[in-house]
């Protein structure tokens, strides 16, 4: 029976302390979702008011920055940093997700294998490391990426609810059953009965509804983002793989923003080449199109700039960089051509590209005659900007961003650390937190990438996010707000089980939401227990409802920390989630209370 004063009465309760935490809260949740204001501002702001108006003491605002969980993440973001600069995602990108013809078969081609990895392998590695190959791949089919950053995070959440080690939130439950029960714990497979059907089922509403749950948030590259054309040349390599295969079929053909002008093959030129025409060794290939994809094209396999001097310059290749230069009227090689102006001995620097007022430059780039303006792009190492930042030769110089070579001679080594870091975390009994520092600083020792690299792979506001988000749920549960809440929702249902069973998944799933899945599960475990108690039923639906609920957080980014890894590379706002999320949460919730008490009776 409905004990409305009870209900009341929990709410009576609540200090001052509980009513500006919950204000809080729901102000970060409403600001977030009508604006546009950054995330970490938010979190960090909201916090900080916790924090000077007394709410929360010192050491519990800043105890989220030095979560696990939190650390955790950055240390991942080094080491999918260190798989993507040897080039070992390379593989994924072409082989696992391929080039499918619609959105609905790269749909199931990105979520088939991050659901079935995700069910034995913890889920946020698996996102860190499809992160920035579905990046690239969106790229290279000219389709947004905010239509698949969603469906990875989704996919992997899916996956961790159809085992026991999916996801951490089903350890911790795991754990706090043997602990307050003495009993031997659930079995691995357990939970999966009712964790594949919710996989299932969200899939289905993923892939039938995606177009209109999924927004459009960031552009395709196209050739009119920048309207620079540079024309650069790339030489084929004896080793490459290419060699024998059609353009189309070597994966040059749909390249965005890249148009292949022509084949330079011996004493032959090959104008308007079409998409089955062979490749051999030796091939000197000439593009033209926009520097991102110049970039793409930098880190082809098997395919290197073909300047002749580019051997000759001093530092290895692994420590060099692109960089963009406008030549200035004042430069000593105006008028002359790159390869008589003697550019890579005067400079240490060679010229791989060359932009002329969209002006398509035909020829090797070594006999393009430069003008004042023209734009090039160079390989050189980094200091190179420095010596030639206030030089008088060019009016402008910058590194490319993200332009670094690619160490395809590590590529072994991470993934190796990888593959370490799953089989230590699955079945070794290594915590998340200590695989992936280790992993994240041999990728650093083992030269996968630079410490440079590493740093500018962490997204800071995502970190700020989490421990920010941590420490608003620490005010959550000091002041009681939490646990009020949960009393007086739950008390709704307590006599009938079934009832209790919705009111404990709806606890723990608005907890999972707003605060972390964890600490969800922590606050309506025990009132799951005392329900199950009280009511003298079995409390195993109670449990598989904590756990399903603990990891379906679909409708906020802050809830989970694969949603939280998406939010920036997919360009998402706050209220996308919630678009793309309800649906979903609505679906495992009822296939969670329709065959939970039917596989588990109470």
């Amino acid at each position: 029976m409905f004990g409305g004063i009870d209900f009341l009465s929990s709410f009576a309760a609540m200090t001052w302390q509980g009513w500006l935490t919950l204000g809080v809260v729901v102000a970060i949740l409403a600001i977030s979702a009508l604006s546009r204001v950054s995330p970490d501002v938010l979190f960090g702001g909201g916090l900080v008011l916790l924090l000077v108006t007394g709410v929360l003491p010192a050491a519990a605002a800043l105890e989220g920055f030095s979560n696990p969980g939190m650390i955790t993440v950055g240390a991942l973001y080094i080491v999918a940093a260190g798989l993507q600069q040897t080039g070992a995602l390379t593989w994924i990108s072409r082989h696992v997700l391929g080039m499918p013809k619609t959105l609905n078969r790269a749909m199931f081609r990105l979520m088939a294998p991050v659901v079935a990895s995700s069910a034995f392998l913890n889920n946020t590695p698996i996102v860190a490391m499809f992160l920035p190959a579905v990046r690239d791949w969106a790229r290279k089919m000219q389709i947004s990426p905010s239509k698949f950053m969603i469906p990875l995070s989704y996919a992997s959440i899916l996956g961790g609810m159809c085992t026991l080690i999916g996801t951490s939130t089903n350890l911790v439950v795991n754990g706090l059953y043997i602990s307050n029960t003495g009993a031997p714990g659930l079995g691995m497979f357990t939970i999966t009965p009712v964790g594949v059907a919710c996989a299932a089922a969200g899939l289905l509403v993923l892939a039938l509804f995606s177009k209109r749950l999924l927004p459009n948030r960031l552009p395709a590259v196209s050739e009119a983002d920048d309207a620079r054309q540079y024309t650069v040349e790339v030489l084929v390599q004896p080793t490459s793989p290419c060699i024998g295969q059609s353009i189309q079929q070597a994966g040059l053909r749909h390249l965005p923003g890249l148009f292949l002008m022509e084949i330079h093959r011996e004493d032959e030129i090959v104008p308007a080449v079409g998409p089955q025409e062979k490749l051999r060794a030796h091939d000197r290939l000439v593009f033209v199109g926009v520097v991102d994809s110049i970039v793409d094209l930098h880190r082809f396999p098997g395919l290197i700039p073909a300047p002749d001097q580019i051997f000759k310059l001093d530092a290895p290749r692994s420590q060099r960089c692109l960089i963009e230069a406008v030549v200035s009227d004042s430069c000593p090689i105006v008028g002359r051509n790159i390869r008589d102006g003697k550019f890579r001995t005067r400079y240490n620097a060679v010229v791989v590209a060359v932009a002329r007022n969209g002006e398509r430059l035909r020829g090797k780039i070594g006999d393009i005659v430069l003008r004042a303006g023209d734009t090039m792009v160079i390989e050189a190492h980094p200091s190179f900007i420095d010596r030639q930042r206030l030089s008088s030769d060019f009016y402008l110089v910058s590194q490319v961003p993200e332009s670094e070579p690619l160490r395809r001679n590590k590529a072994w080594i991470a993934v190796f650390l990888l593959v370490g870091l799953v089989v230590a975390t699955t079945f070794g009994g290594v915590s998340m937190l200590k695989a992936a520092l280790a992993a994240a600083l041999l990728m650093i020792v083992t030269g996968c990438l630079s410490t440079n690299q590493a740093r500018r792979s962490i997204n800071w506001q995502v970190l700020v996010v989490i421990g920010a988000a941590l420490g608003i749920g620490q005010a959550l549960s000091i002041t009681g707000a939490a646990a009020n809440i949960a009393s007086a929702i739950v008390s709704v249902s307590s006599s009938n089980p079934w009832l209790a069973l919705v009111a404990i998944y709806l606890v723990t799933t608005m907890f999972t939401e707003i605060i972390t899945n964890n600490a969800a599960v922590g606050l309506t475990f025990p009132i799951a227990l005392s329900l199950a108690a009280t009511l003298q039923v079995n409390i195993l639906p109670f449990l598989i409802a904590i756990m399903i609920a603990g990891s379906a957080s679909f409708m906020t980014p802050i809830g989970y920390q694969t949603n939280l890894m998406v939010y920036g590379p997919g360009g998402y706002r706050f209220s996308d989630f919630f678009r793309a999320g309800l649906p979903l949460n609505a679906v495992c919730f009822a296939v969670t209370i329709a065959i939970t008490p039917l596989i588990y009776p109470f």
